[in-house]
């Protein structure tokens, strides 16, 4: 009888143990869970209150500017359900970037076409970080060149895609929306300033015409004149051969200036982008070669006496091997490996 009460009571010892040790992990469960929905709790917000200051520094300032604490708060630190879309730049003038002044008025009408959409969410945010006023965020991404735009993305860390190749694509407001698209799916439709230089040069033109039809109205020879309309002809031809209407559709940089050497280079290096200055300098040389063919014919259809057309002829043919040259050279520093080399001399590069 006595074994059997001892019995009884290890087997009730026992389950009393495995009744406490339940309830004991219960209750860390029940703790560990608390602290899950505590931790979360203050996570939703942390990230209720970036997003609000966010939204409210958007509301007042399309592109919200930012030193060194705001970024690592707003655009580095977790939590983040947001992208931000930050423009690396250096505005002040002692910088002397003109790039970068150029690169911030599309990038404001890119932000104040985002702000004012009626498609505007706290999804994304435009931000710009001035060298002058948080250069140890450069130096923490070991960025030694502005501009610079990159995408910080609501989740994970930028890759490769979310640096944008200014160099390539130039900064128009309409590529960097398109950019912009493509990294976060926030489609932005591009509402430029009215512009009235056009319209405004349209009407003087007319008027000009207009004036010189009223003056000249008995005699209007020079509106078949040969030679106006080709030389306008020629130089609408020049201007369009040398890339004008990329620069309006793409919005290069006018030139780019190295941050370490301060070398300024004005031939881009790749075949698939260019400069501004380098249209400029293109539609020099053509013109240059226009004018030595030019030369050239007249040197042998003219009736000028046998000595002048020699020197029209000599310039002619210096003109067309000069420039020519220079337009080989161009191209070869865009077009690596091609074979041929300048008519007069070898190795010259821009």
């Amino acid at each position: 009888m006595g074994s059997g009460w001892a019995g009884l009571s290890r087997r009730w010892q026992r389950g009393a143990a495995m009744a406490a040790l339940a309830v004991l992990a219960l209750l860390l469960l029940a703790a560990c869970g608390g602290q899950r929905a505590a931790g979360q709790k203050r996570k939703e917000m942390v990230l209720s209150e970036k997003v609000n200051q966010l939204m409210e520094w958007a509301s007042k300032r399309s592109v919200i500017r930012m030193n060194g604490d705001k970024f690592r708060r707003f655009v580095k630190a977790p939590p983040r359900n947001y992208s931000v879309i930050v423009m690396f730049t250096a505005l002040q003038p002692h910088r002397q970037c003109v790039v970068c002044k150029q690169a911030d008025e599309e990038y404001q009408i890119l932000a104040n076409s985002w702000r004012y959409s009626s498609a505007f969410t706290n999804k994304i945010f435009f931000a710009m970080v001035d060298f002058d006023e948080g250069s140890d965020v450069f130096q923490m991404l070991n960025m030694n060149s502005a501009p610079t735009f990159i995408n910080f993305p609501a989740k994970g860390k930028p890759k490769r895609g979310d640096t944008y190749e200014l160099q390539v694509r130039g900064f128009a407001a309409e590529q960097l929306a398109r950019w912009v698209a493509d990294r976060t799916d926030v489609n932005i439709r591009v509402i430029r300033p009215p512009n009235y230089a056009g319209p405004l040069m349209l009407g003087l033109l007319l008027a000009v015409i207009g004036g010189l039809v009223y003056l000249r109205g008995s005699n209007l020879d020079f509106l078949y004149n040969k030679t106006g309309w080709a030389f306008a002809a020629l130089c609408f031809v020049l201007a369009m051969t040398s890339g004008q209407m990329w620069n309006h559709i793409r919005g290069p940089p006018y030139a780019h200036k190295n941050p370490h050497t301060g070398q300024v280079s004005y031939i881009h290096g790749s075949s698939q982008a260019q400069f501004v200055a380098e249209t400029h300098i293109v539609l020099l040389f053509n013109g240059g070669v226009t004018l030595g063919m030019v030369l050239l014919h007249e040197a042998a259809t003219s009736d000028l006496d046998v000595g002048k057309r020699k020197i029209m002829c000599i310039a002619g043919i210096g003109l067309v091997v000069l420039f020519f040259s220079w337009l080989l050279s161009v191209f070869r520093s865009k077009y690596h490996g091609y074979p041929y080399r300048n008519l007069y001399i070898s190795g010259a590069s821009f």
